[in-house]
């Protein structure tokens, strides 16, 4: 047997164990929220946190902005995302370029992420090519057809500024047309007109798809397509100034967090000092708050900076994949979605 037949073996055992997205449809957290809320410390934060997400979907006037950093899609959370978009739960998406491309957009084209059932040596998985998220694989040649998608789709745009929301609308529309998921986040959300925003987008695997695109685009002496990070801001503020009230469902921290609540500074400065803080919020992390970071600064810290109401406001300290399916499935259970209008805020840049 070659090395080559070794190699193939060995990794075909470490990718054969899918993970499986939980479905928050298929159980009712009710009982459980509810018993959380008479208890203590993080059990009833949750319970808390979750109140103020049903809150905010009952609130006929409130524009909800899902924000999500840190690997909790590929971690199982993907199926729930996707679900909140299906039934109108939330309104606009901020995340992580890792968040929409290497993990929703990976998996809606037909790949998948694996469970490390063992973890061996990080240098036998480079030479296998597989990437390791803490107990998560990914098959790096499946990344990489990712990677080589993106730079298909850039190639066939106008080459001009796109904000990633504009970007990513394409890829929706993509997935739509070649997609292998029904449950993608991104394809949903360009089924159902909401919007999604990457303030980093190039830090993922979409930028290594993009990077190709231009250079080659360079050689050939031709235009090239290009990330605007200010029209990402602009169009996200844009969408606070309409909104009115909003609330925050904020998974994680770091650039998506710190992106939404600036909108609220964003519009004063653009003469829009009507435009009100966020009036719900939650954030649910793991970050120390001593360290002074965005991804573990305190709801509370934001209120200073004129973002965020300090009266409708939960911090939950846990880990997200754990929590996020019950106050999810509370939520869809409880069904104040049934009576929301949509909000197709995508239908804002429609030109």
């Amino acid at each position: 047997m070659t090395d080559t037949k070794i190699n193939d073996t060995r990794k075909k055992e470490l990718l054969s164990t899918e993970v499986e997205h939980i479905d928050i449809t298929k159980f009712d957290a009710r009982p459980i929220i509810d018993s959380m809320g008479k208890m203590s410390f993080t059990s009833r934060d949750l319970a808390r946190a979750t109140g103020i997400y049903n809150q905010m979907l009952e609130d006929k006037d409130c524009t909800i902005f899902l924000v999500i950093a840190g690997s909790t899609s590929a971690g199982g959370c993907m199926d729930l995302y996707a679900e909140l978009i299906r039934n109108n739960m939330v309104d606009c998406v901020v995340a992580t370029g890792a968040t929409i491309v290497d993990m929703d957009f990976f998996e809606g084209l037909g790949h998948k992420h694996y469970q490390a059932l063992e973890i061996p040596d990080d240098d036998t998985l480079r030479s296998l090519y597989i990437d390791r998220i803490y107990d998560t694989y990914i098959d790096e040649e499946q990344l990489q057809d990712c990677d080589f998608t993106i730079n298909k789709i850039a190639n066939a745009l106008e080459p001009k500024a796109y904000s990633s929301r504009a970007f990513i609308r394409e890829m929706g529309k993509y997935l739509v047309e070649h997609g292998k998921k029904e449950n993608s986040l991104v394809k949903l959300a360009y089924e159902h007109d909401v919007p999604i925003f990457c303030p980093a987008f190039v830090d993922s695997s979409a930028g290594f798809g993009l990077v190709k695109h231009q250079v080659d685009r360079m050689k050939e002496g031709k235009p090239y397509m290009m990330i605007d990070a200010i029209a990402d801001f602009r169009e996200l503020t844009d969408i606070k100034i309409e909104a009115g009230e909003s609330g925050l469902l904020m998974v994680g921290g770091g650039v998506p967090k710190n992106f939404i609540q600036d909108t609220v500074v964003c519009a004063e400065i653009l003469g829009h000092e009507d435009v009100a803080v966020h009036k719900y919020a939650v954030q649910i992390t793991v970050a120390d708050v001593r360290d002074g970071a965005c991804s573990s600064s305190t709801l509370q810290e934001a209120a200073s900076w004129g973002k965020v109401n300090t009266g409708i406001e939960q911090m939950v300290f846990a880990e997200a994949g754990s929590v996020m399916p019950l106050l999810a499935s509370d939520a869809y259970h409880r069904e104040h979605w049934k009576t929301r209008e949509k909000r197709r805020w995508a239908k804002l840049f429609d030109k």
